[in-house]
């Protein structure tokens, strides 16, 4: 017993430093400092032809929004203009109350969860949905309360726009620099997030579709060697 042990103390120990190592490494290679942007009209500038581009106008009219993310594991239903939205992972369903989740209903297999439960599942919804959302809409979130804007110039000389979101949600504090096509739309944006330890990780925008209701959204993102789509997406009114 005592060989086994020992065993399996040098082989967690070799884990560690192995992941320690991949860790330095991968930090070494792809951190990078938040930049610092310069607030300019030409930020709001920039921010409108984005917006243009994906047409904004069409985003504030559609009602409703489905996607599946995950390769269907989380799935939904949102009606923008009531504030609700229909969140289904595993066997549990939360029509959750975006403006006050307190007010959601909890349901496993069709039935209403216990008390004990239902606090959990509703932040766990609230998590996801915003998490998840965040890869279908966040461009049209770039004069979001709280949210500040400004020019960063780039490598190769052109001009990316960087949101700060400094109060609300679960991106508070979070930088994304958004790198845009010339016709305006968002190509990719790295990230300076609380929840990843390396800062300036770059995600991509793919695939644009034109919506029912006219809005454009995204369907693939591509992070380091990690593809992830989102399915089903529809947006209509």
């Amino acid at each position: 017993m005592k060989k086994v042990l020992k065993i399996l103390i040098k082989c967690l120990g070799v884990l560690f430093i192995l992941g320690a190592v991949t860790y330095g490494v991968l930090y070494a290679v792809y951190n990078k400092d938040l930049p610092q942007g310069k607030p300019a009209v030409a930020a709001d500038s920039l921010a409108h032809k984005m917006l243009n581009a994906i047409n904004y106008n069409a985003y504030k009219d559609t009602r409703y929004v489905e996607w599946n993310f995950k390769d269907g594991a989380h799935r939904y239903k949102w009606d923008k203009q009531l504030g609700i939205a229909r969140v289904e992972w595993d066997d549990y369903r939360v029509i959750l109350n975006l403006t006050d989740p307190e007010k959601s209903s909890v349901f496993e297999r069709d039935i209403q969860v216990a008390e004990s439960l239902r606090a959990r599942l509703i932040e766990n919804a609230v998590s996801i949905f915003n998490n998840d959302s965040f890869w279908l809409v966040a461009p049209f979130k770039v004069y979001d309360n709280g949210t500040e804007r400004s020019l960063v110039t780039l490598d190769d000389g052109s001009e990316g726009l960087l949101i700060t979101y400094t109060s609300g949600g679960t991106t508070s504090g979070d930088s994304y620099l958004w790198k845009l096509g010339t016709n305006g739309f968002p190509l990719s944006f790295q990230m300076w997030v609380d929840i990843l330890p390396i800062g300036g990780l770059e995600a991509t925008w793919e695939d644009w579709q034109v919506m029912e209701s006219g809005v454009f959204l995204p369907t693939a993102h591509k992070l380091g060697p990690v593809d992830f789509r989102m399915e089903r997406t529809k947006a209509y009114n």
